[in-house]
């Protein structure tokens, strides 16, 4: 297990918000058809959330504007692990998977002396090892403990590097901070912390060829909160010690990648990138933008010119990459500070002059509005003249960039690549669907081999059939909503980023899934065919858009903008019954997004209805709509993220917050008796970490099941205690829940953002 300075590494993963304020955007009104499928934008001008990452820090940031989430998280970790596990639910929770469908890969690296040995960088999952090729992958990090991954490296005698935290920023995916430099020497059955712990995200790795103990990390510091560990850091002595080799211009410059020429140790190139997020918005370029160079090992430092772009503030991430076979050859690429191509540039004389490629209407394509999500660019170690280079496809060029062809067979979103020193012609590629394996050079007009083990997946939400319990389906970031069922094993049913996902209590082939901001489907058999829902009404919606069941009529369904709509002909039509319930578009800076985030309906009294918003508002409705009553008063202003009621009494209810308490009483979980006219604060001993949902054991009303990012909880006495549920759940967030009757038993089936989904009975 890695040690982390007696931090917990949730801790360490979400430092890097302390002082952030979620990114905003302009407020306005936009009526769609909830069905179509729509393009969203990085900086959406409506008041919906600009993206994943957005949506993610905005519900465990509101109502503050600056909070050390990094020692909140910490306390929050410790609270966790000192809670003993529920008497009676001493059984382990179990990995359901899936394995072949894959995750975001953000970096690779083949093990120079163990054939068939590959050890892959996960988002969120932590390290990831293969010993078959990349044919099936298995945890190399403690799952108790698992970070965000941000670039590996590996010597020659197969001591491994791991920098954490995500340097590919928020956009579309939720991407998370680390907690520095790490090292294995066992093939990642152990690793040290090596330090660089302020260092937030890292890019890139680069190790002497000629010396082991020297290596050169690119930390591209904290995305929110200008200053602290950023730049081109250097260790002489394995990590034991570091150096700042070159410092950016400014306090939002960083690097995001590093390379070393094979034959001259001393001479590096490194990617400097100015970028930061702001309030209202995120701006991923700068002054500080630029390469460069240094002859004597890091010493002192040139800024390329020679033909490449001149700093300025539309100068966005860049990469560079030096051929092995013939170190004077560079590659470099641009994106400005929206994200758009800038420009792609070869060198001949090892970045003294530059030339710019014209050839690029297929590059320019692959790094679509967001070039800042790539970055990356991949020279074949026998060939100075066979590039690869990062985008939504990859593209390849024979000929220096001459000219390109592209794959669109493989999925979207690259990050990584790396050759196998031991086996000719074989390469590995990882982008936001897992790895893949060539064993033609990496040639795009080839085949590609996809692993089919490797359950590193981001969940948002779960759905489980109440016939048969096997059937489950999610929504996926970067994957679409999946399903446990066909003939292929697990497989998609809808694209996009997969979000809200139901089935059918009464019939499991009537399925539902929901990509970003509420483009949702229906299916009348199991999700082989889907039908967009009918047209809906609202202003705005969140990216998580919630829709619910009524709970005694499942054709009687509930979706939410602003404003709560109902169907009773299993969506296929719509009627609004609400006005806007909260408290308007966006609040301060488009923070936050003035949605409504839960729904429920009693199953004792259909016509009582329960809505919750992202700005802490609490309606109920006895009327189906016709008149609401806000109940928010006892409840802290914070983004409710859950509201469920018991089966047999409209009148009890139960809520659940995100966000932390920073030293003032606020709770996460609150009961009702009474129809919200009071509420009473059950959080007991649960600890302060935001809790994403909560669901009553269908087999015993009074005992409570809460997720929470450090776990998951239950309580048998009204919330005056809580316990872990079960045992070996790994620390990473739990999205959602779902309890299921058997007949027999309660079965938990878990959605985390990190290690796919797991089950507990």
């Amino acid at each position: 297990m890695a040690n982390y300075g007696g931090r917990s590494l949730l801790a360490l993963l979400l430092v890097a918000t302390a002082g952030i304020a979620a990114a905003g955007v302009a407020p306005g009104s936009r009526d769609v058809t909830a069905g179509q499928s729509r393009p969203v934008s990085e900086l959406d001008s409506g008041p919906e959330p600009a993206g994943a990452d957005h949506w993610w820090a905005a519900q465990r940031m509101y109502p503050f504007r600056s909070l050390d989430i990094g020692a909140l998280e910490a306390s929050a970790h410790a609270q966790a692990t000192a809670i003993q596990a529920a008497p009676g639910i001493q059984a382990a929770w179990q990995s359901l998977g899936p394995a072949n469908i894959g995750g975001r890969i953000t970096d690779l690296v083949a093990h120079p002396t163990q054939a068939d040995t590959v050890f892959a960088g996960a988002a969120t999952g932590g390290v990831w090892r293969s010993t078959d090729a990349g044919a099936t992958f298995s945890p190399a990090w403690s799952p108790s403990l698992t970070p965000s991954i941000g670039a590996l490296a590996i010597t020659g005698n197969g001591t491994l590097y791991a920098g954490t935290g995500e340097s590919n920023p928020g956009g579309g995916s939720v991407t998370f901070p680390g907690a520095g430099v790490f090292r294995s020497t066992d093939s990642g059955a152990t690793w040290q912390s090596l330090g660089l712990t302020g260092t937030d995200r890292i890019g890139r790795i680069a190790i002497d060829p000629a010396n082991s103990n020297r290596l050169f990390v690119a930390a591209a510091g904290n995305l929110f909160v200008p200053g602290g560990q950023r730049g081109l850091y250097r260790t002489t002595d394995g990590g034991a010690t570091w150096q700042l080799v070159l410092a950016g211009a400014n306090p939002t410059t960083g690097a995001v990648d590093v390379a070393i020429s094979p034959t001259n140790p001393n001479r590096i190139y490194v990617a400097m990138w100015d970028h930061r997020r702001q309030p209202n918005g995120r701006v991923y370029g700068g002054v500080g933008s630029g390469i460069y160079r240094s002859s004597d090992g890091g010493a002192t430092w040139t800024r390329l010119a020679g033909g490449l772009p001149a700093a300025g503030t539309n100068l966005g991430r860049m990469g560079i990459a030096v051929a092995r076979s013939n170190p004077n050859r560079l590659y470099a690429i641009a994106a400005d500070t929206s994200g758009d191509f800038a420009g792609f540039w070869t060198s001949t004389n090892g970045g003294d002059g530059w030339t710019r490629i014209t050839n690029t209407s297929l590059l320019s394509a692959s790094q679509s509005t967001f070039g800042w999500w790539f970055g990356r660019i991949w020279v074949d170690p026998a060939n100075a003249s066979h590039v690869f280079v990062a985008g939504v496809n990859m593209v390849e060029s024979l000929d220096a960039g001459a000219n390109w062809r592209r794959s669109m067979v493989i999925h979207a979103d690259q990050h990584a690549m790396a050759w196998d020193p031991l086996t000719a012609n074989r390469v590995y590629l990882g982008n936001d669907g897992g790895v893949y394996r060539s064993s033609s050079n990496g040639s795009l007009s080839g085949s590609w081999f996809k692993s089919t083990s490797q359950a590193h997946l981001q969940f948002y939400t779960v759905a489980v059939s109440r016939q048969d319990i096997s059937r489950i389906s999610g929504g996926l970031q970067d994957n679409g909503s999946v399903r446990s069922w066909g003939s292929t094993g697990w497989n998609a049913i809808r694209g996009g980023d997969g979000l809200m996902n139901l089935i059918d209590p009464t019939n499991q082939n009537k399925v539902y899934a929901c990509s970003q901001n509420g483009s949702c489907g229906r299916s009348t058999d199991g999700g082989n065919t889907m039908t967009s829902f009918g047209a809906t009404t609202s202003d705005r919606r969140n990216w998580l858009t919630p829709v619910a069941f009524d709970p005694t009529n499942p054709s009687v369904m509930y979706y939410a903008g602003n404003r709560l709509n109902r169907s009773t002909n299993s969506a296929a039509s719509w009627t609004v019954i609400s006005p806007d319930l909260s408290r308007g578009p966006g609040g301060i800076d488009g923070y936050p997004f003035g949605t409504i985030t839960t729904v429920a309906a009693a199953r004792t009294s259909p016509a009582t209805i329960y809505a919750g918003t992202d700005d802490g508002r609490m309606w109920i409705t006895r009327n189906t709509g016709g008149t609401w009553t806000e109940i928010t008063a006892g409840l802290p202003t914070r983004w409710i993220t859950k509201v469920a009621v018991d089966p047999t009494d409209a009148n009890l209810a139960y809520v659940t917050v995100s966000g932390f308490r920073n030293g003032d009483p606020a709770a996460h979980v609150f009961r009702t008796t009474n129809g919200g006219a009071s509420w009473q604060d059950i959080s007991g001993n649960l600890p302060d970490a935001p809790v994403n949902d909560l669901v009553l054991d269908p087999r015993d009303r009074t005992k409570l099941y809460v997720a929470s990012d450090v776990g998951v909880f239950v309580s048998t006495d009204t919330g005056a205690t809580w316990t872990q549920a079960g045992t070996g759940l790994p620390l990473v967030p739990v999205s959602d829940l779902e309890a299921t009757d058997t007949g027999s038993t309660t079965v938990l089936t878990a959605a985390t953002f990190g290690l796919a989904m797991y089950r507990l009975s």
